[in-house]
């Protein structure tokens, strides 16, 4: 049977896992899954309230936290889906993808409109899959 490891990085705040119970990666054989990264920092403090692009950078170092974490890079991921609280900010996370995604094969991406995310100063929460090895 396939182990699953948890994996969480140092740079990203243990508190809100702990409370609402949850890994920001599961490690399960070569698959890891990150559960939607918002816009911490180390502290757990919101950056860039009412800035989407600020929070879009964040969740982009968070999620590439937890590849590296597990001993991957950014390229390692396949498939993400990003949650906005305003659809017309799509294409501020299309120019993130273009920043970060670089490699060869780009991960496939589904972007959904929500009400709102779990605090309401969340603009913008991403969730993905990688193949790390």
């Amino acid at each position: 049977m396939t182990e699953s490891r948890a994996i969480m990085p140092a740079q990203l705040p243990a508190a809100p896992a702990e409370r609402t119970v949850y890994s920001y990666g599961v490690l399960r054989g070569s698959t890891l899954h990150i559960s939607g990264m918002v816009a911490f920092d180390s502290d757990a403090n919101i950056v860039g309230e009412g800035d989407i692009e600020a929070q879009v950078e964040q969740v982009m170092q968070n999620l590439t936290a937890v590849v590296e974490e597990a001993g991957g890079t950014i390229d390692d991921v396949v498939s993400t889906t990003t949650y906005l609280v305003d659809v017309a900010d799509a294409p501020v996370v299309s120019a993130a993808r273009a920043r970060h995604f670089t490699g060869e094969v780009l991960p496939t991406h589904t972007v959904v409109g929500v009400a709102a995310l779990a605090r309401p100063q969340f603009l913008v929460e991403i969730q993905a899959i990688a193949e790390i090895g």
